[in-house]
């Protein structure tokens, strides 16, 4: 008798901190510091003294951008895992 690698009473159990609504919520709250981070970027940008700056707000919009990308990918792995079973 073959053991079946898969069998369909198993479901595959995702920790709290991988549930949709706390990617949602990450997406949400990185949305925020991405529109901070581009204020950040205008202002530096309109004030001389500031203009040394700027690497700091684009450090922001470039790694909120990076969690908001990989979480949208998971996200979207998942649902298209859950839609081919």
């Amino acid at each position: 008798m073959r053991i079946d690698q898969n069998p369909l009473f198993r479901k595959t159990i995702s920790p709290w901190y991988d549930s949709e609504a706390i990617c949602v919520g990450i997406i949400i709250f990185m949305l925020i510091v991405f529109a901070f981070g581009c204020i950040g970027i205008s202002v530096a940008r309109e004030q001389p003294e500031f203009h040394g700056y700027v690497w700091i707000a684009v450090l922001l919009l470039v790694m909120s951008g990076g969690v908001i990308l990989s979480t949208v990918t998971r996200l979207i792995k998942r649902h298209m895992r859950r839609t081919s079973k």
